[in-house]
């Protein structure tokens, strides 16, 4: 790849989003705004080869996308009706020799936020079209994460696009009485990426790098947006989904062996675990709890960094953690919740007690498809003894784990257990 090449790459991927914000901002359109960029991207390659890259490329690449759409709607026979509609209707007048490197870009990303995860979209949409518009994945790349196929992606987000033209959803911050519900929307759907990457729901690796990445740097986004807008406060669950991520991440190198298999928490080499990470996710949740306004995000956060900053397995606080979890279940009543509550009981006072959380609680009614919930009766019946009920539910999650690092580590469980 070409020094041209690689730094008009390199500009698409860092500045996708607030490129894109700008001229939805100017446009009011979308999909324009995407096939403008996707015009001055092949410009910039004839055009830097030519004069050299400019000093403030994503500058460049807006002030050419809204060209391209100025020439578009010239061509457009509504043009007149649409003119009227634009922000940058002077931008017409203006002669073609401008400074690009001196015009700032209005960052437009937490509105277009807000756009991608209105609630008239269905979830999978929002989840789509903000990896699209605000990420730096392609559509391929997006389809390839959530295992559809590219056309079927690709009519996802389009769906998605049309939807907020027709519906006239429109691209701005909500009202203050109406952004607490909106936000919430936004953190789900950053929570979701996030955890498809780090526990990949099917394919050939458990972790995701590039999705992890790109939910935690789509909420560092976030975090710093609502610092910065004045009409915004705060937001204690943002600054929790974020530390949970970092705190999750931090421990990335140590979760599969050379040969990506799982490595469970108790055996991981904790000197391979990013202190930095670690440090800056702290930081985030003592900065949320200050706030006094705690939530599930948080709670999840509080878990992780006990985990982090417990010095061996042996030496992890259990009690406190299945507290948290305790008080998890209170905010999400939901079978997962309560199942990551049995097991931490389970190991504060003993396999037994968390088996019969399980059983009291009848969660294997709620979560027979559910290959965790299997698994984590497995590990709770094998430390209790229990080998042949423990080989039978280790078989059961085998049955219905989709990965294959989770399959392997599985199947190696059985084999230890042997034959019965």
């Amino acid at each position: 790849m070409s020094e041209i090449a690689r730094a008009v790459e390199q500009t698409f991927r860092a500045e996708h989003g607030k490129v894109v914000g700008a001229l939805v901002s100017q446009l009011g359109d979308l999909a324009l705004a995407e096939d403008v960029l996707q015009d001055a991207l092949v410009t910039a390659l004839e055009t830097w080869t030519r004069d050299g890259i400019p000093k403030n490329p994503a500058a460049w690449m807006t002030t050419v996308a809204r060209r391209k759409a100025i020439d578009r709607l010239r061509r457009d026979k509504t043009f007149s009706e649409k003119q009227q509609e634009l922000q940058f209707r002077a931008e017409l007048e203006q002669p073609n020799e401008i400074d690009f490197d001196e015009r700032p870009i209005p960052d437009e990303r937490l509105k277009l936020m807000f756009t991608c995860c209105h609630p008239a979209l269905a979830l999978d949409a929002q989840i789509a079209l903000t990896l699209r518009t605000l990420g730096s994945l392609a559509t391929n790349e997006i389809a390839r994460a959530f295992l559809v196929p590219v056309p079927t992606m690709n009519q996802r987000i389009t769906r998605a696009k049309n939807k907020i033209k027709q519906a006239r959803i429109p691209f701005e911050i909500p009202r203050a009485d109406r952004i607490s519900e909106r936000l919430d929307a936004v953190l789900h759907v950053l929570y979701l990426i996030f955890n498809e990457g780090y526990s990949a729901t099917a394919g050939e690796d458990l972790i995701r790098h590039d999705l992890c990445a790109e939910a935690i740097r789509l909420t560092e986004i976030l975090v710093e947006l609502i610092d910065q807008e004045p009409s915004l406060t705060p937001h204690a669950e943002a600054l929790g989904l974020l530390a949970l991520m970092l705190l999750h991440d931090a421990r990335r190198a140590a979760r599969t062996d050379a040969k990506n298999e799982i490595v469970l928490l108790q055996d991981q080499d904790r000197s391979l675990w990013e202190q930095a990470e670690i440090q800056k996710g702290i930081a985030l949740l003592e900065r949320a709890l200050a706030l006094a306004s705690p939530g599930p995000y948080q709670i999840q956060a509080a878990i992780s960094a006990l985990h982090a900053q417990a010095p061996s397995f042996a030496e992890t606080d259990w009690t406190q953690i299945a507290v948290l979890y305790g008080q998890l279940a209170l905010m999400q009543e939901t079978p997962v919740v309560t199942l990551n509550y049995a097991v931490a009981l389970g190991m504060a006072r003993g396999p037994l007690i968390g088996l019969m959380v399980m059983e009291n609680l009848q969660l294997g009614a709620q979560l027979q498809d559910y290959h965790l919930y299997h698994a984590a009766r497995a590990d709770l019946l094998r430390r209790a003894g229990k080998l042949d009920a423990a080989r039978a539910a280790y078989e059961r999650a085998l049955n219905l784990a989709q990965t294959r690092a989770e399959r392997a580590f599985l199947l190696r469980r059985i084999q230890e257990l042997g034959a019965g």
